[in-house]
């Protein structure tokens, strides 16, 4: 007997050896742990109760002032005590990451929140990755899974129902205003009746099952919510890290480049978790049967035997870990190959992001953005020349972010995306952030006292300003050489192309935006002259000139679920453009349109459902006049189904810049500007895209017909653009439209058609007086616009042709061309910023508007 038992406890002690290692670790960290617990439970408690809207930059700063204070206070913690350490289950969080989860350090101490906060998250989510691991997470629970909106017509039903049968809801696109009728809900108003556990909600007991749990997500990235929400809700910052972002692009990139690499990859974290998740429950088990067992344990063959098969199949389970790690590794190791492209697309999507704190029309969805990288990656030409390949798809994702972005920018923010696309990337000079804050914000605060201003041409307020420089380190020495030398840096301060010339001494080694901080303080006229430079140098000359507006590329980039929306301006309306699309596409007859406004909002839904049917397209104009029903218009619009929905249905809005526009429709719609665009060259571009070849042969005078539209053209452009200069420009600000010279367009082929010889009389009376002096108000300006128009449409335009200049630099006049690409040519070829003289103007006239510009 005593033999048996010795054969018995030898394997058994053999077996369990490993497992006793184990456990010895492990409670002599859960003693160690157990002296620490107040510290950790207090850093862990305030981040669970106040840390979660915080990005994961302010929860540092805040985990950083409470250790502080625990050392002050002398309360037990360790020094790098945090959430994830005192309250991380590393097989929940596993589990988390393979239901969608990101892995970065944010995302993971918003799960531990949710999982041991007692209130409700409400989570910020505007490129829904919560919804999405909620979606995953719900769809695995054994509860059941309801996803609604609180527009949702049977909404209360829907949570009664939930609330009942201890179901899982995701309320989605939560506004800013929450619904009172569910305060019960969040407060967890339970009350005790003979059945059980309820909760009345909308005048009605509804019984509580303690298997409910409530999740809301919001799209709106900075929402604005009172204090009273954060006391009865959760609220989580789920925008996502630059670290997860750049995860998830390495993840696109990889599964487009190397596909077998990526599933190999996924399959792998899938396996992997089971195999962790197998291997924890079986340690469990063998801790269970040992705790378990009665008497004398080596008397006990089953549990032996039992113990035996646990630790063999644990032992086999560990092996298949470890090689599973192993092979991770070296997958990974083959996927680092792509992480410049990765880390690319990450900047782009930080930049494009950014845009929303300029104007909050700017919102992109993640889902946008990636679908944008795939086709970017797609469009890339193959090469056996790995490195180049890299180069290419960086290069070509790039430009095409900017392109589609700089359609949705008004022209005032377009060199405004380019400049910190190119600070983003930094390719050639990074930049020190001091310096980028006084390149942006000037000086700030009361500048010491010190020496006197030395120079007679700079004001005590820029004198300020270099002496508030100097005390960078780049800059250092600065104000001692304008005591010294100011003469020097006179030079740059008369120079008419300032952002060009040569820097005195050491400081022409300034890098480009070091450079731009000291003109900001002498000639902030340059700045923006300057910033174009920077771009072109960093980024290339073709981020520089922004995309003309093209209506048909927006409409190829939309679906019949997917709404295009112009972003108005002051003056800008798109609906005749948009009438003539329409026609161009034969749609002309199946489309309609509406204003929006007081009691507009029945017939804008019943045009939307006719056309949903039957394929047409509707237009709703002014959407920002009708903020009441943007909640209406956001339900309709997500109630789109792309196999319900006719394919030829379009929807098309207007809106001026408006909080209340529904963020989802703007992260998920695509978006154009349609105002005029910054420039005398921009504007002709622009022009000249809606004008082909059939248009300029459609006169039965063809030569005099294309120099006059040209001339008409650049007129238009000419009396556009000098509104920039202010009062110097017109005595008041005009808004002429592009309708303006099509009609005289229009006109000027049935006059040439109608007469032998041209009627310049009748040309420059219809135009001047009528369709664009009917705008002009005062006496000066009806003078001035009709001599700008004679100095164009005259007999010496069509004798003279290309000999004849439109002004004193020789570098305006018509083109000999004879087809559209010709005068695109010729108008590609002009200078981005043209000087006054292009307008008959002096000089100086372009300090004013260039300082303004540049500040």
């Amino acid at each position: 007997m005593c033999q048996v038992k010795v054969n018995r406890a030898q394997p058994l002690l053999e077996g369990l050896s490993d497992e006793q290692e184990r456990w010895t670790e492990q409670a002599e960290m859960s003693r160690n742990l157990y002296e620490l617990i107040p510290g950790h439970a207090i850093v862990s408690a305030g981040m669970i109760a106040y840390g979660g809207a915080f990005t994961s930059a302010y929860r540092g700063a805040l985990e950083t002032s409470w250790v502080s204070k625990l050392r002050e206070m002398k309360i037990p913690h360790t020094s790098g005590c945090n959430l994830r350490q005192f309250l991380g289950d590393p097989m929940k969080v596993r589990q988390w990451t393979v239901a969608g989860l990101p892995k970065d350090e944010l995302s993971v101490e918003n799960g531990i929140i949710i999982d041991r906060s007692r209130r409700w998250p409400l989570m910020i989510d505007p490129q829904s990755q919560a919804n999405r691991f909620i979606k995953n997470m719900g769809k695995a629970s054994d509860q059941g899974f309801e996803t609604c909106k609180l527009t949702d017509g049977n909404f209360l039903r829907e949570m009664e129902l939930s609330v009942q049968f201890g179901k899982w809801v995701l309320i989605e696109n939560v506004t800013e205003s929450l619904d009172p009728s569910l305060e019960p809900i969040f407060l967890q108003q339970k009350i005790k009746d003979s059945q059980g556990w309820c909760v009345r909600l909308n005048d009605k007991l509804v019984p509580w099952s303690p298997h409910f749990k409530l999740f809301m997500t919001t799209a709106n990235p900075n929402p604005r919510y009172p204090p009273e929400v954060f006391a009865k809700l959760t609220v989580l910052n789920f925008s996502i890290t630059p670290e997860g972002m750049e995860e998830q692009m390495l993840g696109l990139v990889v599964s487009l480049e190397a596909p077998e690499l990526e599933e190999k990859k996924n399959k792998l974290v899938v396996n992997n978790a089971k195999m962790k998740k197998e291997l924890k429950s079986l340690e469990d088990k063998i801790l269970q049967l040992l705790s378990q067992s009665q008497g004398n344990i080596l008397e006990d063959e089953v549990l032996i035997n039992t113990l035996a098969a646990s630790k063999r199949t644990a032992a086999e389970v560990n092996q298949k870990v470890r090689e599973a790690e192993t092979t991770e590794k070296e997958i990974d190791s083959a996927r680092e190959w792509f992480c410049p492209v990765a880390f690319r697309a990450s900047l782009l999507f930080f930049c494009v992001v950014d845009l929303a704190n300029i104007e909050p029309m700017y919102q992109y969805s993640l889902q946008w953005f990636q679908a944008l990288v795939a086709m970017g990656i797609q469009e890339v030409p193959a090469t056996n020349d790995k490195s180049k390949r890299l180069q290419d798809l960086s290069d070509h994702i790039t430009y095409l972010i900017y392109e589609n972005v700089s359609r949705s920018l008004f022209e005032r923010h377009k060199i405004l995306f380019s400049f910190s696309l190119g600070l983003k990337i930094q390719a050639k000079h990074p930049v020190d952030h001091q310096e980028l804050r006084f390149l942006l914000t000037g000086p700030t605060g009361e500048a010491a006292v010190g020496e006197a201003n030395p120079t007679t041409w700079l004001s005590d307020k820029q004198w300020e300003g270099i002496r508030a420089l100097s005390a960078l380190p780049a800059f250092a020495g600065l104000d001692s050489f304008f005591l010294k030398n100011s003469e020097a840096f006179k030079v740059v301060y008369d120079a008419g192309d300032a952002h060009e010339e040569p820097f005195p001494d050491r400081w022409n080694d300034l890098t480009p935006i070091q450079k731009m901080c000291i003109l900001r303080l002498i000639r902030s006229d340059k700045l923006i002259d300057a910033a174009v430079n920077y771009v072109a140098s960093e980024l290339g000359q073709r981020f520089v000139y922004p995309p003309t507006f093209d209506l048909a590329r927006s409409y190829k980039d939309s679906t019949n679920v997917t709404p295009l929306i112009f972003i108005l301006s002051q003056g800008s309306d798109p609906a005749a453009s948009l009438m003539s699309f329409a026609k161009g596409m034969n749609m002309g007859r199946r489309f309609e349109s509406i204003a929006l406004g007081q009691g507009q909002g029945a017939k804008a839904r019943k045009l939307i459902e006719e056309a949903c049917n039957r394929g047409g397209w509707v237009l709703l104009q002014n959407c920002h006049l009708a903020a009441s029903w943007m909640t209406e218009l956001e339900k309709l619009c997500d109630g789109l189904n792309q196999e319900e929905v006719h394919r030829d249905f379009r929807l098309w809005l207007s809106s001026m810049p408006s909080r209340d526009f529904p963020v989802s429709i703007l992260q998920n719609g695509v978006k154009m500007t349609n105002e005029p665009p910054t420039g005398l060259r921009a504007n002709l571009l622009r022009l000249y895209a809606s004008i082909d070849d059939r248009t300029l042969d459609s006169s039965k005078k063809p030569e005099e017909f294309r120099k006059l539209l040209f001339a008409f053209c650049f007129f238009h452009a000419i009396v556009q653009d000098r509104r920039k200069f202010g009062p110097i420009g017109w005595n008041i600000q005009y808004e002429f439209t592009t309708e303006d010279l099509v009609v005289c367009q229009r006109q000027l082929r049935i006059f040439l058609d109608s007469y032998d010889e041209v009627p310049y009389k009748v040309l420059i009376f219809l135009g001047a007086k009528i369709n664009y002096g009917g705008r002009v108000t005062d006496d000066h300006d009806k003078r001035l616009i009709e001599c700008i128009l004679q100095s164009y449409v005259n007999e010496h335009l069509i004798e003279e042709g290309s000999a004849y200049k439109f002004s004193s630099s020789g570098l305006y006049y018509c083109p000999d061309a004879t087809d559209q690409a010709g005068f695109v040519k010729y108008i590609q070829s002009l200078p981005m910023n043209p000087n006054p003289e292009a307008f008959g103007l002096h000089e100086n006239a372009n300090i004013n508007f260039a300082q303004i510009e540049g500040m």
